[in-house]
């Protein structure tokens, strides 16, 4: 799938499911405390395990962001595949 497809496809799930939303939702909101935490000149200990556990979790929501691509994706192109003839 081409790029802007891919993206054409993000927006819609944004609009129409609400999984994928909430999923990007905190996917942001696990970036934004990253990024508080990358702005630091130093990380305390609790700090760095923080930023460690947040990537983890950043990750585990992409992957599952993904899922959700990948399966609208397949559903959409089977979709458009001509039918199997049955023959007797």
């Amino acid at each position: 799938m081409q790029t802007a497809n891919v993206q054409e496809l993000k927006e819609l799930l944004l609009k129409t499911d609400e999984e994928f939303r909430q999923l990007a939702t905190q996917h942001h909101q696990l970036d934004d405390r990253l990024h508080e935490l990358t702005v630091k000149p130093y990380l305390s200990d609790s700090e760095q395990l923080e930023e460690t556990t947040l990537k983890k979790k950043k990750l585990q929501l992409k992957d599952k962001m993904e899922d959700i691509l990948r399966r609208h994706r397949v559903g959409a192109s089977t979709s458009f595949a001509p039918s199997p003839r049955i023959s007797h």
